[in-house]
């Protein structure tokens, strides 16, 4: 539906500097600088993809509440009608989308306009097998039984929602990897293993099935480090948009400090002609002054999960990843990223993170949003840790017991 060579906007970044006081305003502005109506036609239903990287609220990690709140606003001035804004929603085998709607302040958002909510994983969405028309790099390769996407997002225009941050996998996510909750379905971590190939066939089906594409992402906060979750945050006072996702995330990468052509899925989207990756063929619309900054971001760390799951992908495991990723022994997994993130990082590393940025304007603002509501209700709880590790050693140690009562008996 789209011409990946000939659209409007193709190339095109705009960003402008922003403070809490008038980001509402300054969302407006910034979509209007890249004319973002005449890729999102009216008549068409629009998917708000909201990113949910983390049930649990933390700066960078999620798409904003005033991202979401000024892009909504901004649609209806302009005339778009509310009935055909969609809330788009999708679980991981990791992350409650509705519990992070809620403490990421979507769902207040949301009920506040009277936004419907489509969450992709519920029982009622169809899920139909998508053909290619052109050849796709891995996808089909990766399921041979079939591409399946939601029904529901055919047909529509879709508005990604991202924020600026690193990633342990792709380096830096945003506009592109946005499409990568929605569009798969929760056997989506099957193609880690070729993840920049995966968003480059990601968003060629985009292009194949939306009436429009538009994307705004938020650096108010912006995250460093093994993302999406354990990052160090920053206030950076920046927000983007561009109808070119391939575009958008270049600029991010430029001012986070990323060469993009050394980003394999912005090269690759580039010389695929799907957008414009490289930051010399890019016009900047807006405060043309932050393309040259450089946050000299650190993009290249691990935390001890997403290690584990490189030797798994990548490493010294690779033979043991379909028995270990795509059976009944799944599970284990998804129980150690969330004894990772949950019960240890947050409550140990994260929370005193979260807390100063909490401290900050764009904190406070957050808490304007949030109408008396707790922020991170028990996620700061550090005694579930600390009994399962109490747990751990005591069987370890019991065990270690018998087998040594074994051995001299």
């Amino acid at each position: 539906m789209i011409n990946a060579r000939n659209f409007p906007g193709r190339g095109k970044v705009a960003i402008l500097r922003t403070r809490p006081e008038t980001v509402l305003d300054d969302y407006y502005k910034l979509m209007r600088l890249c004319e973002y109506q005449n890729n999102l036609p009216q008549e068409q239903e629009t998917l708000l993809k909201i990113n949910i990287s983390w049930q649990i609220w933390y700066p960078a990690c999620s798409t904003t509440p005033w991202q979401l709140d000024g892009v909504i606003r901004a649609l209806l001035r302009d005339g778009y009608a509310r009935e055909k804004l969609i809330a788009a929603h999708n679980n991981t085998v990791v992350v409650d989308a509705k519990e992070g709607a809620i403490n990421n302040r979507h769902q207040l958002i949301q009920e506040q306009y009277g936004i419907r909510d489509l969450q992709t994983n519920a029982e009622n969405v169809e899920w139909v097998e998508y053909r290619p028309k052109q050849a796709l790099a891995v996808l089909d390769q990766i399921f041979p039984d079939g591409i399946f996407i939601p029904k529901a997002f055919i047909g529509k225009n879709v508005l990604h929602l991202p924020t600026m941050k690193t990633h342990v996998f792709t380096i830096l996510t945003g506009a592109m990897k946005n499409a990568f909750g929605g569009l798969l379905d929760e056997n989506r971590h099957w193609t880690h293993a070729n993840i920049h190939d995966t968003l480059v066939d990601l968003l060629q089906i985009q292009q194949d099935i939306h009436t429009g594409i538009f994307c705004v992402m938020d650096g108010t906060f912006a995250g460093e480090g093994p993302g999406p979750r354990a990052m160090r945050p920053y206030v950076k006072n920046t927000i983007l948009a561009s109808s070119d996702p391939v575009a958008l995330d270049a600029m991010s990468a430029k001012i986070m400090g990323i060469d993009p052509l050394r980003v394999r899925f912005i090269r690759h989207a580039h010389e695929r002609e799907l957008g414009v990756g490289n930051p010399r063929e890019i016009e900047i619309l807006g405060d043309a002054e932050i393309a040259n900054e450089n946050w000299h971001f650190e993009h290249d760390s691990d935390t001890f999960a997403s290690w584990g799951q490189k030797q798994i992908y990548h490493g010294a495991l690779k033979p043991l990843e379909k028995p270990l990723l795509r059976s009944q022994f799944v599970p284990w997994s998804y129980a150690a990223s969330n004894i990772y993130h949950n019960m240890y990082w947050y409550p140990f590393v994260g929370a005193k993170r979260a807390e100063m940025m909490l401290n900050t304007a764009w904190g406070q603002k957050f808490l304007q949003y949030s109408e008396g509501l707790p922020v991170n209700p028990g996620a700061n709880d550090k005694r579930p840790f600390l009994a399962l590790t109490a747990a751990s050693v005591t069987t370890f140690a019991a065990l270690a017991y018998l087998a040594l009562r074994r051995k001299n008996s």
